[in-house]
């Protein structure tokens, strides 16, 4: 990057902010296979249409989705996500949103996914404005500089687990972003974006890698690659951990059978099922409520009760 775009990129009035903000680049795999929207067989969606459920803009988020990921080869699966080029992670996780928003609100529109887009972005570009002079500082100051725009300067805070099986909203990126409360995992998202665009941008040259919390409280963190020890290496989430995990919160999150964590999703299910014609004498009255109850919601495709779980 010349000299002049690097200052300019550095100016709050800047028009390279605006120019630039919506640059943003994905590789594709040489192994790619040409993506056909009819390759996509979906059952539940189909099921739905046949009840009278307009699937369509579920359908056209799942696609896009599935466009995504058909990017991944073994390797790029394997690829951190603070150096993750090949899928645009940020559009991933908003066509995931796109499609269950469709189903549970029942809206006549989609979700604006392009819009979002453009609204993570900003965060990169108010990141520039804010931050200019740090650009020629330590790496060091440069990560502690981001963490400090998006968790103090912007608000960006973790839910706690318990709270994401309350109020799920916590696991979607367009309510991340409106209501900066967010799991870890997609904080940590947020932050590797803001990392991708400085680096398209040609604003950090050196290596980074986020550290993913395993508890249920710590903050993403970055820290320069060159610097890493083998202690670092278990808290790397790579591009197919992430999506995992977006996948499982929100399928732990809305599972009809919230009681008895100590066993697997299906198992609870079946033995609420087990539970919905008798009642045994080790059995409580919430399970057997929450099986009446899911079962109740699935029959009259009532979707709406966070206590009890939402398919």
């Amino acid at each position: 990057m010349s000299s002049p775009l690097y200052a300019a990129f550095c100016l709050p009035s800047s028009p390279y902010l605006s120019k630039f903000s919506r640059y943003r680049v994905t590789c594709c795999s040489g192994s790619q296979q040409k993506y056909v929207a009819s390759d996509l067989k979906l059952a539940l969606h189909d099921v739905l249409d046949s009840i009278g459920t307009d699937t369509t803009f579920a359908r056209e988020a799942r696609e896009g989705f599935y466009s995504q990921i058909k990017r991944l080869s073994n390797v790029e699966r394997e690829t951190s996500i603070s150096i993750n080029k090949c899928v645009d992670l940020g559009k991933t996780a908003l066509h995931i949103a796109a499609e269950d928003d469709s189903l549970i609100s029942h809206s006549s529109v989609p979700l604006p996914v392009d819009a979002l887009i453009s609204q993570l972005d900003d965060l990169s570009v108010g990141y520039c404005s804010h931050y200019s002079s740090g650009f020629r500082s330590s790496p060091e100051s440069v990560l502690e500089s981001i963490e400090r725009y998006l968790f103090d300067k912007k608000g960006f805070r973790r839910t706690n687990a318990r709270n994401q099986l309350i109020e799920p909203r916590s696991l979607y990126l367009h309510s991340v972003l409106t209501h900066r409360t967010g799991s870890a995992v997609m904080l940590s998202l947020i932050y590797s974006e803001i990392l991708k665009m400085l680096r398209i941008w040609g604003l950090i040259d050196f290596d980074v890698e986020i550290s993913f919390p395993l508890d249920l409280y710590s903050l993403p963190r970055g820290y320069q690659k060159q610097k890493s020890k083998d202690s670092d290496q278990p808290h790397i989430i790579t591009v197919q951990m992430l999506l995992e995990e977006i996948l499982r919160n929100l399928k732990n999150a809305f599972w009809p059978f919230q009681h008895d964590r100590s066993r697997s999703l299906f198992l609870r299910a079946a033995r609420a099922a087990n539970c919905i014609d008798q009642l045994n004498s080790g059995d409580s009255g919430l399970q057997l409520a929450s099986a009446k109850a899911a079962r109740h919601r699935l029959e009259r495709g009532v979707w709406n009760s966070v206590r009890f779980g939402d398919m």
